[in-house]
């Protein structure tokens, strides 16, 4: 299991297997229930669906999850109007979308978790990943961020049971 917590605002805590890394979090921090465009992160616990890599900047992490490159023709559906909300799309792509290949190292590693896609229900939050953090850990828009060494360094730990436990408070604070 890997458990976030918060620590402040937008950062927090991942822990697992014994380890504590730093995260980032949403700008609005956690919360119980999830609205597209909130720029929070969705408390609960969730699945790890799918990593997904950028071929050109790293080889493919060694894991036990289903693991798939990334092309520029990727995106991510974030239009609750759309059938293809919270799932990935082949660009161009004529509603609002993610660019999963982009020009930061954000999306280098991303891993796409179980929130809100079995089924997707409009407008409960899309596009919630485990991604690269940037440097200073700047908020999310509801995604968690870890350092990219750290990210790379533990998907070979994840099996396909590990799920992702996001918390409001750490265990045992008031």
């Amino acid at each position: 299991m890997l458990t976030v917590y918060p620590t402040e605002q937008s950062r927090g805590v991942l822990q697992f297997e014994g380890g504590e890394y730093p995260c980032a979090l949403g700008r609005n921090g956690i919360q119980q229930t999830k609205r597209e465009g909130d720029g929070a992160t969705p408390a609960g616990t969730f699945a790890l669906r799918q990593v997904f890599y950028r071929p050109d900047r790293l080889a493919p992490p060694a894991c036990q999850l289903p693991i798939r490159a990334l092309t520029t023709d990727d995106g991510w559906c974030d239009d609750p109007a759309h059938a293809a909300y919270n799932r990935l799309v082949e660009r161009p792509f004529a509603a609002s979308h993610e660019v999963m290949w982009r020009a930061d190292n954000l999306y280098d590693v991303v891993i796409a978790i179980g929130h809100n896609d079995d089924p997707p229900r409009a407008p409960m939050g899309s596009a919630i990943f485990i991604h690269c953090a940037a440097a200073d850990f700047a908020p999310t828009e509801g995604c968690v961020a870890l350092a990219r060494e750290t990210l790379v360094a533990l998907i070979p730990r994840f099996r396909r049971d590990t799920e992702l436990q996001v918390r409001e408070r750490q265990a045992g604070a008031p």
